[in-house]
């Protein structure tokens, strides 16, 4: 990392700040770390250094020395405000994350069944870290933007399709102008182009992130648009634009990435829309489509 010294971190928050601050200079095998580090801190807290290396698929050694460049000794010293972050989480949080890990140890059932109680450990995992670190003020945030939006532009491709198109059917079915920014045609981008102050940009992107849906954020956040963005980590390149950011957890897939975490979100979303488009916080109702 060819940056200037600095003092070493003493806090997890000012270690992932000063990651922020120098990772658009780090060498390509930091910026892989940084970004490991950075978006897996219950992970980085609890496993060795040869296991989160061997994870990356990066040698050990690598983040022995990004942790020297960073002032520490060694990456044992940079783990420590790891762990003191997960001793002060939500209570029994460590213990969970403990026991998956063991449970995910135990694993080696290579039947179908076996595939299948690998995914759900690993889905029940995502979705109580997005319980745990979602911040309310963001939901409430994010919900009054999408109520409030004269028109809901949404971006997402590849794997984060799905995503935008739950987001379009139920934002439609409430009554909100929706117009999904598709690869179809070639005209997203241009599309995008007649977003308006007025309106609001919600873009779902993870790695490896979507080109189209990169430089929709991109024009969108110098244009002054408000962009709620759901993603997979504080490096992601839609989060420097974002007003509203939710990262979201990942866990590591040996064929795929899971939706369920960024799917249970995007409802989350429609249903606090839901309450504030029908005065009804208690009983806000999703209205379907029926017939044959």
């Amino acid at each position: 990392m060819n940056a200037p010294p600095i003092e070493t971190p003493q806090d997890y928050e000012d270690l992932i700040r000063i990651i922020h601050d120098r990772h658009d200079q780090m060498s390509k095998t930091y910026q892989r770390i940084a970004v490991y580090l950075t978006q897996n801190p219950n992970e980085v807290a609890i496993h060795s250094v040869n296991a989160i290396a061997e994870r990356c698929g990066i040698h050990a050694s690598s983040f022995v020395r990004f942790a020297q460049s960073l002032g520490y000794k060694g990456f044992k010293d940079l783990q420590v405000l790891y762990q003191k972050r997960l001793a002060t989480a939500a209570p029994g949080f460590e213990a969970r994350v403990k026991a998956l890990a063991s449970e995910l140890k135990g694993a080696g059932d290579a039947s179908e069944i076996g595939f299948l109680r690998d995914l759900v450990v690993r889905d029940i995992a995502s979705l109580q870290q997005l319980l745990d670190e979602t911040n309310s003020e963001d939901l409430a945030l994010a919900a009054q933007m999408l109520e409030r939006a004269d028109t809901i532009y949404l971006a997402g491709q590849l794997r984060s399709a799905p995503v935008v198109e739950l987001l379009r059917y139920v934002l439609t079915m409430l009554g909100k102008r929706c117009l999904l920014l598709d690869p179809g045609g070639g005209l997203a981008t241009h599309i995008g182009r007649t977003m308006r102050e007025t309106d609001v940009l919600l873009a779902v992107s993870f790695r490896f992130y979507a080109t189209e849906v990169v430089n929709l954020v991109e024009n969108a956040g110098q244009s002054g648009i408000p962009i709620i963005a759901i993603t997979d980590s504080t490096l992601s390149p839609l989060a420097r634009w974002a007003k509203v950011l939710f990262e979201v957890p990942e866990h590591d897939y040996t064929f795929s990435r899971s939706l369920a975490a960024p799917m249970c979100l995007a409802q989350a979303l429609v249903v606090a829309v839901a309450a504030r488009v029908q005065h009804d916080g208690s009983h806000p109702r999703i209205p379907t489509v029926t017939g044959s």
